[in-house]
Parts: C-alpha cells; structure tokens; sequence
C-alpha cells in the first residue's frame, strides 16, 4: 500500500526545516527521468535528487567522474518537469565544484534556469565555504555533500567508510555556516551521523549514516534491484526489477521465436 505524502504542495528549504525542526524524516530518492521521477514524487518522496550517479548506473561507467553538465541538464530537465510535490536537487559534477567561486556559480545557475529545478548539491567541507556562500549570496540554494565524496575516488584510493568524527562535524559546521539549507553525509558510523546531526541545526540525510540523522536518500536503482554492479552494507533492496526485465525480455523472446507474437487479438484486419 502506497504512503501518502506526509507535507501539502511543494517541498521548499522551509518545508525541510520545517520538518527536521518537527522530527520528521525526510525522504529523498535519486531520479534521471520523466517516469520515474513522476512515479516517485506521486509516492510521497520529499526530495528527487538527479545525482551524477547516472555516470554508473545509467551510463555503465564506473564512477561519477565522466558525467558532463549538459548531461545534468537533460536528466534534470526531466525530472523537475515531472516532479509536482517533490524538491529537485541537482548534482553539480566533477569538476565544476571546485573551480574558482564564479565558474561554479555561473553554471549551477545555468543548471538552474535551464532545468526549473530547485537546488544544487555540492560535495566537500570546509574547502567549499566560500564557493558555497558565493552560490548562496546569488540566490541558490545550496545542499552539501560530505563523509565519502565520490568526485573524490582517486584522491581518496577507493570508496570507504570516514572515521574521523571531528574533521566531518568541522566541514558540518562550515558549510552549515557558509549557508547550506542540508547536507548529505554518506558512509560514516552510525555515532557520526549523529555527531553531526547533534552539531548541526539544519537537516542531515544520510546515505550510510546510521538512523540518527533527520533522513534517508538512496540510489533507486539500488533500491529496485535494476543495478547489476556493487552492493553496498546500507542499502536495503526493495524489489528486483532487474530480474523482472529479464523475465519478461526472456517471455518475448520465447513468444516471438515460437511465433505466438503476434496473435490474431493483437494483429489488425
């Protein structure tokens, strides 16, 4: 049985604030185009995040650094033209969050405008306070994104669990300061998550976090089962649309090759 949305009309910085002020969990799912997005926000998902997780389980490569702000576009533009309730929050990709404060600026307003979403997530801590509140200052609005930071692969030699709880609560802390309306913070113990969170007066979603922080995102197409690649410890499995693809690919495979496709009810006269 569906869960009806838990807010009235569309989902703002206020609504999240409003809602982690209350103690109640936000709910965010990442979306790449028109009918997912659609069903999801129709679902009751408070946030569509078009994250530059496409990269890897949209495109097939194996991390996010590839993913191309026109690409952010086109994905985006689809899922905000779908989302009637939920927020859309939009990946800024590699390396577009690390280039001079104006650079980023002008192209996570160029995102903006051309996809009528309404936010930008930026990975980092302390190093994006000024980029952050130069983004903020004009306008836009800003989720952060820290703990594992997949633009940061290569640097970091692989993908892993953070462990130090006062570096994460500093970058917290900055880019709470600089103006962030929420962060993620992914793949950390359960007792940062809530470090953080206890440190911060803005929401927390966690993604690997632990329980204690004020929601919860997932890649859906690992909580669909429709990515064939790593599983990660935190995600929880939902259904398995993957295999329900192949069954039915297989289904008319069989059909057509034993030519009962098209029967008499399915062709016209």
């Amino acid at each position: 049985m569906s869960t009806p949305p838990q807010t009235q009309g569309r989902v703002t910085v206020r609504t999240l604030r409003t809602m982690r002020h209350d103690q109640q969990p936000i709910t965010m799912l990442t979306a790449y185009d028109f009918p997912t997005a659609e069903i999801l926000d129709a679902a009751g998902v408070d946030v569509l995040l078009v994250g530059d997780s496409l990269g890897m389980v949209v495109a097939g490569h194996p991390d996010t650094l590839s993913v191309t702000v026109e690409q952010m576009i086109y994905h985006g533009e689809m899922v905000a033209r779908a989302a009637r309730r939920a927020m859309v929050v939009i990946d800024l990709p590699f390396p577009e969050g690390s280039r001079r404060p104006q650079r980023t600026l002008d192209v996570a307003a160029k995102i903006l405008k051309a996809t009528s979403a309404q936010a930008v997530k930026l990975e980092g801590g302390v190093e994006q306070a000024e980029r952050i509140a130069c983004l903020v200052g004009a306008g836009i609005p800003v989720m952060g994104h820290i703990g594992l930071q997949p633009q940061s692969v290569h640097v970091d030699g692989g993908y892993g669990v953070k462990r130090d709880v006062d570096a994460i609560v500093a970058d917290a802390e900055a880019i709470e300061q600089a103006g962030a309306f929420a962060i993620v913070i992914e793949c950390v113990s359960r007792e940062i998550g809530r470090a953080v969170t206890g440190a911060l007066t803005v929401p927390t979603i966690g993604i690997g976090a632990g329980p204690d922080v004020s929601g919860q995102v997932l890649v859906t197409h690992d909580l669909i089962g429709l990515y064939g690649g790593h599983r990660a410890k935190f995600v929880r499995r939902l259904a398995d649309v993957r295999g329900e693809m192949r069954r039915a690919a297989e289904e008319f495979v069989g059909a057509v090759q034993s030519r009962d496709y098209p029967n008499d009810g399915e062709s016209f006269r």
